[in-house]
């Protein structure tokens, strides 16, 4: 399985963990791609939530059920269970309420798929060591237009899901589309992880 056309090597990280014909839910989706990507690949049933109207329509170009909502004021439209996964693909940081949407995406998903940047990555501490906010491929914004309003770790993210009882079943981490075993904390600009309940 490959996705060379989009440029995402995340996408087919995700896709292992789906198994063909599940129900999935993409929060913060964009223009629907990874759903997309995942009906291609494994023959998903989605839906995608976004707030921008030009992202609803191009999800709805792009052929992917979409329901245009702002993530922040959660997901009461949406069952207990309905969904096998719940995904927030390089949204999580730009919420507020972030204990409140991860205990919506396992309420709605039987597991949740969640990807973010990795503030602690060793170029973005270098970075603010020589006194400027980090800006890289992983964090293309500058610090006065990022839609970026959470600032964590690896590490912090790992210690948020233990206090909240929720279980990291897998993670990934990268650093230029490769994997990184050692230290991801420090040597990893992207996280992937696996989430469920105990």
């Amino acid at each position: 399985m490959t996705n060379n056309s989009l440029d995402r090597f995340d996408f087919d990280v995700i896709a292992k963990w789906i198994a063909p014909g599940e129900r999935v839910l993409d929060l913060g989706c964009g223009d629907g791609s990874l759903l997309k990507f995942l009906a291609q690949a494994r023959n998903t049933h989605g839906y995608g939530v976004d707030i921008d109207p030009a992202n609803v329509l191009a999800c709805v170009r792009n052929g992917v059920n979409v329901i245009q909502s702002n993530l922040e004021q959660g997901l009461a439209g949406f069952e207990d269970g309905f969904f096998d996964h719940a995904i927030m693909s390089l949204s999580l940081q730009t919420v507020h309420r972030t204990v409140p949407l991860l205990e919506e995406l396992l309420r709605v998903g039987r597991e949740a798929v969640v990807s973010f940047p990795n503030f602690g990555y060793w170029l973005h501490r270098q970075a603010i060591l020589n006194g400027r906010m980090p800006v890289s491929k992983d964090l293309p914004y500058q610090w006065y237009d990022s839609p970026n309003v959470r600032f964590f770790t690896i590490a912090d993210f790992q210690a948020l899901c233990e206090e909240k009882g929720i279980a990291m079943r897998e993670l990934k981490a990268f650093d230029e589309g490769k994997e990184v075993t050692e230290d991801p904390n420090f040597l990893a600009s992207l996280a992937i992880c696996r989430l469920g309940r105990d």
